[in-house]
């Protein structure tokens, strides 16, 4: 049984109509209570607010869309929380409500911080609500939706495993118009995959992500070492049922885990202070199967301002993304120190991912 779950909620399963379905989340609160109960710590992560706002405001169609949902997300994130509220304290639990922006994940004194705090929320028998911040996130630093927000948390946490709760039954082994495609129980990355071809990028009218994202942060999930399971969110005890083993909706299995910083790593995308260029001996390299550190002679050209413990992305000379490091000094030495023999490693091999 896992012991540490991450549950994200999705707009398809949260709104029935544009509107907020109350009735379907009392039920998957219910269960969250149920496992919490015989030790199973659960982060939930809802969509929502936006809907919410949505069915008790109605707004000059003048205002710009923007702004439209920024409104809507500051108005139905109160009327959202106080129905988790209600709902956790009938069970006599308590939930927190923890908005979080890109940003949160991309400093790493903020990434900490929200750290401490979930693991402070948990050992206290605290359920996190965690939903973006709409209110303030501007397009440069905004999540592709809740998913990729659940697998950053996942991988901070260290999670056994993420449950998508979605509008549809899980990947399917076919064209998704097709009648006769059934849905693939477990995906292994290791294996060859032909169904990718069939991950649409269709996204549901009230969600920003689809398929194709949800598969692509299992794939990643998956790399360091953490299950993720996608299911149909309105099916009767589906958390439950995962939880315990039962085979519904598509299981990806994962492979062996990672240490901290390298699962912060792996979700670094968007999230990178500055950028490296290195030369073609050492990304042969690094992309062996030793493991190495990156070397200041390595390096090419260095881009952005940034400090130590920050991350950064690394590319070859052709601008191609390897992978992403955290930088042990900070930009200006680095800049000074580029191509140079006997300095210390800009990235620690134990603080860097390749992809």
């Amino acid at each position: 049984m896992y012991k540490r779950i991450i549950v994200k909620i999705g707009s398809g399963v949260i709104s029935k109509e544009g509107q907020f379905n109350a009735t379907v989340v009392a039920q998957l609160v219910k269960q969250i209570v149920s496992l919490n109960k015989i030790g199973v710590e659960i982060v939930l992560i809802t969509s929502g607010a936006v809907a919410t706002g949505r069915g008790v405001l109605k707004l000059n169609d003048k205002i710009e869309s923007i702004v439209q949902k920024q409104v809507f997300a500051a108005v139905g994130q109160v009327k959202l929380m106080s129905f988790y509220a209600d709902i956790f304290a009938k069970y006599g639990y308590v939930c927190a409500q923890v908005l979080v922006t890109k940003e949160d994940f991309r400093d790493r004194q903020h990434y900490l911080n929200l750290k401490n705090c979930f693991e402070n929320l948990l050992q206290d028998s605290v359920v996190p609500v965690v939903n973006e911040n709409d209110v303030i996130a501007i397009t440069e630093l905004i999540f592709t939706d809740n998913d990729e927000l659940a697998g950053l948390i996942a991988s901070q946490l260290n999670a056994d495993a993420v449950i998508v709760l979605t509008s549809v039954e899980g990947v399917l082994d076919g064209n998704p118009s097709d009648p006769k495609a059934q849905v693939i129980s477990e995906i292994d990355f290791t294996k060859s995959l032909s169904i990718e071809k069939y991950i649409t990028h269709d996204k549901s009218a009230l969600g920003r992500g689809g398929m194709h994202t949800k598969f692509g942060i299992a794939k990643k999930l998956a790399t360091q070492g953490i299950v993720t399971h996608i299911a149909n969110g309105k099916r009767p005890n589906i958390i439950v049922d995962i939880v315990e083993g039962k085979i519904v909706g598509t299981k990806f299995i994962p492979k062996r885990k990672l240490s901290a910083a390298k699962r912060r790593l792996a979700f670094s995308e968007g999230l990178s202070r500055g950028i490296v260029y290195v030369n073609k001996c050492a990304q042969e390299v690094l992309l062996s199967k030793k493991a190495v550190s990156l070397l200041p002679i390595g390096i090419v050209k260095v881009e952005g301002n940034f400090e130590k413990g920050d991350v950064i992305e690394i590319r070859n000379e052709a601008k191609k993304k390897l992978g992403f490091g955290i930088a042990q000094y900070d930009s200006k030495k680095a800049s000074a120190s580029m191509g140079q023999k006997k300095i210390r490693a800009l990235i620690h091999c134990d603080h860097m991912f390749l992809e």
